[in-house]
């Protein structure tokens, strides 16, 4: 792992959700205008994951309308706060399909896409790069779900292999109670019984919970050497600190989700060795070109967006979500069936040095997954 150079910085506080108000989205489809919809956690203990998706999906769209858009069609992205809460969301997304949005675009988590998973497939829309890498929403195929990231399979895999490389087996796996903690749970099982092994000890959390008590006094009497952590960033902060307390003396894991800068802002100097599996490249490390892409978008924006791993997935996704846009338009209307054929038509190819492949029966663009680690002074080690 080569140490990055990233101070570390506050994040951005400011972006609450937009209200729908009387917006007429459907007059303003027909105005020059592509809208899309999104709910995501703008405030609670999961916000920072939804406010810098946004920001990052935001300063591509920004950068993309001030050239005049894709087919003289600016993209804009109206936000509904979920709190990180399937019901919210399921409301959310009833409001925004009502409004006429043109596709749903960078939903935050497992339990809060799969309750909109019905109301979009029963309305025929859309719905592009979930942060995400929940197997429910991959398997069964639906036509309509684009996947930028890849899945929770293929991090805890990579994260399997690497313990049990350094030789290091008994693992548990501390997880969040719903969709998101057993999508991540089964990925860690499917690995390890690839080995012939199994977790010493699993332990669970409430979504937008911090007790981790109970937690902590399962996993920790089963002396493993590793635990990996399948929740949000404020209770996988909270499970670190608790279990080094209580005399855990292992490495700490977690897949992408978890918010690698929320987690070290969280964790502070408590935050040293603890390893995180990344879907996108580092967004600190300009050697990669999406990332110099980025940061140069960042600059000339005034730097008002933090460069981050959740900025950088919102700047990607918005990135490939404009390439099937491009495709759509060139072949005449814009319409659904257009954006997805669009979208299909990308086939193999390299977007800013980033490999990205959609199919008519394959809609996973990236099984990209590496690790990186925390230095306990706010900077992140790839």
């Amino acid at each position: 792992m080569n140490q990055t150079a990233i101070g570390r910085r506050q994040f951005s506080v400011g972006l609450g959700a937009a209200a729908l108000g009387g917006f007429n989205l459907a007059r303003a489809q027909g105005e020059g205008r592509i809208v899309l919809g999104q709910s995501a956690a703008f405030t609670g203990p999961a916000a920072q994951l939804g406010i810098q998706f946004n920001l990052g999906a935001k300063l591509y769209f920004d950068r993309l309308n001030a050239q005049g858009g894709v087919g003289r069609r600016t993209v804009e992205i109206r936000t509904m706060d979920d709190g990180y809460e399937p019901d919210r969301c399921a409301e959310n997304t009833r409001k925004l399909i009502a409004e006429d949005v043109f596709a749903l675009f960078g939903y935050i988590g497992t339990p809060t896409s799969l309750a909109a998973l019905p109301i979009f497939t029963q309305a025929k829309v859309p719905f592009f790069g979930p942060f995400t890498g929940a197997e429910a929403l991959r398997q069964p195929f639906n036509r309509l779900i684009f996947h930028v990231r890849a899945s929770y399979y293929d991090e805890t895999a990579l994260i399997v292999r690497q313990l049990t490389n350094l030789g290091l087996k008994k693992i548990a796996v501390f997880y969040q109670n719903d969709a998101y903690g057993k999508a991540g749970l089964d990925g860690v099982t499917k690995a390890l019984a690839e080995l012939k092994l199994a977790p010493v000890a699993t332990a669970t959390v409430e979504r937008n919970s911090t007790d981790v008590k109970a937690a902590v006094d399962k996993l920790v009497p089963a002396m493993p050497d590793a635990a990996v952590q399948i929740s949000a960033y404020s209770a996988s902060a909270a499970f670190v600190r608790a279990a080094r307390k209580a005399g855990f003396g292992g490495t700490f894991y977690n897949v992408s989700f978890v918010g690698t800068q929320a987690l070290a802002d969280e964790l502070g100097k408590d935050g040293a060795g603890v390893v995180v599996s990344q879907v996108v490249p580092s967004p600190y490390q300009p050697s990669r070109p999406i990332t110099r892409e980025f940061l140069e978008a960042i600059k000339k924006g005034g730097d008002k967006v933090q460069a981050n791993y959740s900025s950088l997935e919102g700047y990607l996704a918005a990135r490939v979500f404009t390439e099937g846009l491009r495709q759509a338009l060139s072949g005449g209307k814009l319409s659904h069936d257009s954006f997805i054929a669009g979208l299909e038509s990308l086939g193999s190819q390299v977007i800013s040095g980033f490999p990205v492949s959609f199919s008519s029966s394959d809609h996973s663009a990236s099984n990209f997954v590496e690790m990186s680690m925390l230095t306990g002074d706010g900077r992140v080690r790839t």
